[in-house]
């Protein structure tokens, strides 16, 4: 039987580096950062959910949406409510400020899912992408566990429980640059994620 894998969609953020800007409402060749994000998962997740605290400025697209039960504002608060609220048994977690990210990166982990794994998550080192890895339903308890204490360090949990690397080559004969990886923080970044996604299209054509 096919493992199914959601997909969740962290949103909410305080965006300091960029000004209080919402990252999911800016854009990439005219469409919305969100849109790039939701195309590259439905294809290989089974559902969509979007994790914020303002689900009225969402409520244009079709997808889950569902707010943090704990109150810290992080990810991994963003992580536990798109893990509680799922209805499958692993999700693969990223942001809404990743536009560059590519289905085959999220198809190498998906595919690499074993059951007697909590966390496959790509590493260099002891270097982890948390927002562009899969979380399997058993985090729940380990996460809320860390949460009671106020430790909203991702790295963290991976030292409560079984963990799978997947070294930084295997994505690279994907994706060279690790553009799946990149993360708008900046009114910089804005202008290296256009000029990378250009780049790439030369590269295709």
């Amino acid at each position: 039987m096919k493992t199914t894998c959601a997909g969740i969609i962290l949103s909410g953020g305080r965006n300091t580096r960029m000004g209080g800007i919402n990252k999911a409402f800016l854009r990439l060749c005219g469409r919305y950062y969100l849109d790039w994000i939701i195309d590259t998962l439905s294809g290989t997740c089974s559902e969509l959910l979007l994790v914020t605290r303002e689900p009225v400025l969402y409520r244009d697209w079709d997808l889950e949406i569902v707010q943090d039960i704990f109150q810290f504002r992080s990810p991994l608060t963003g992580l536990h409510a798109g893990l509680v609220n799922m209805q499958a048994d692993y999700a693969f977690c990223t942001s809404c400020d990743t536009p560059l990210l590519e289905s085959e990166i999220v198809q190498v982990l998906i595919d690499e899912i074993e059951f007697e794994y909590d966390v496959i998550v790509p590493a260099s080192g002891t270097y982890y992408q948390p927002l562009c890895a899969i979380y399997s339903k058993r985090c729940i308890p380990f996460i809320e566990e860390q949460l009671s204490f106020g430790n909203l360090k991702a790295d963290h949990l991976y030292k409560k429980i079984k963990l799978k690397e997947i070294p930084y080559e295997r994505f690279e004969a994907i994706d060279p640059d690790l553009n799946s990886f990149f993360n708008v923080n900046t009114p910089e970044d804005i202008h290296s994620a256009d000029r990378l996604l250009k780049q790439k299209k030369q590269r295709i054509f």
